[in-house]
């Protein structure tokens, strides 16, 4: 059944600069193989937790390139970024930055 899985291969994760692609170690194709086993491509709704993290960790890592090799097969899509560490703030956070304060942090 392994041989009929590609040795080589990259996650496509678009973001709004452009796609991104990954490379993977072969325990991380696998995994990849079984989180897109159904479908080429994926929201990032549909993901558990635990995939989250794992292709958050995935695109914080410096193994992406904005362009793909002519012969490497992609192994799965996912249709944007997941959402930074930061971007599940609290909204009584943000709520409790006073008006100035935060027009001060815009350019």
């Amino acid at each position: 059944m392994l041989t009929n899985q590609p040795v080589r291969g990259v996650l496509r994760v678009q973001t709004p600069l452009g796609p991104r692609y990954f490379r993977l170690s072969f325990l991380q194709r696998l995994y990849i193989r079984w989180i897109f086993r159904h479908f080429l491509t994926l929201p990032v709704k549909v993901l558990s937790p635990w995939q989250l993290r794992f292709i958050d960790g995935l695109c914080d890592s410096r193994h992406s390139v904005s362009w793909l090799e002519p012969d490497v097969p992609v192994l799965g899509t996912l249709e944007q970024r997941p959402p930074a560490h930061g971007a599940h703030a609290s909204p009584a956070k943000a709520e409790s930055v006073s008006p100035l304060a935060a027009d001060q942090n815009r350019p």
